[in-house]
């Protein structure tokens, strides 16, 4: 090619790129999931209005709610649970912030401490990979391979036809049950 040809040549739209890019980028945020709320999220304007030995349990639901759970033996503790989530592309939770607020009670029904946990507080937990067995799954080999045996053909459950009954000496042979055909 001469200079006069490569200078004729069309050359693509560089100025458009800065433009575009952005835009294109931009778009890329579209196909993310949303950003999920959930649980009751308490403010630190909340927590200030709750003050030990003053508010009861009646007075902490009015400011914060009903709590997300409560106590496992008792109900002199509660819990106000709240997390921000995003679905992954493979069909998991990430859990981008979590606050959990403790509330306890004394044995009279007034607040006696009132806590919030961060990351530092999280215990790890191993999960047990044993099964617990049920009783009546197990099934020999014979079971399995000679389990539908009558189960199939006509008046079986699950095939949807009944045999036809006939009662004797009410009206003759395939009346049905009822014998109210003449």
């Amino acid at each position: 090619m001469t200079s006069a040809e490569r200078s004729t040549a069309p050359r693509p739209p560089l100025r458009a790129l800065p433009i575009l890019l952005p835009l294109l980028l931009g778009a890329c945020s579209l196909f993310q999931a949303p950003v999920v709320q959930r649980g009751n999220r308490i403010t630190p304007d909340q927590l200030a209005e709750i003050t030990p030995g003053v508010q009861t349990k009646a007075d902490v639901r009015a400011v914060l709610g009903s709590p997300t759970q409560t106590g496992m033996f008792g109900d002199d503790e509660w819990y106000y649970i709240s997390s921000t989530t995003r679905q992954q592309p493979a069909g998991q939770l990430r859990v981008s912030d979590q606050q959990t607020v403790v509330v306890e009670f004394d044995r009279g029904g007034a607040v006696r401490r009132v806590r919030a946990l961060d990351g530092a507080d999280a215990r790890d937990v191993q999960m047990v990979e044993r099964e617990t067995p049920v009783p009546g799954n197990e099934r020999t080999l014979l079971q399995a391979l000679f389990g539908n045996v009558g189960r199939f053909g006509p008046g079986a459950a699950g095939t949807g036809t009944q045999p036809q009954q006939t009662t004797p000496g009410v009206g003759g042979i395939g009346q049905g049950a009822s014998g109210l055909a003449r």
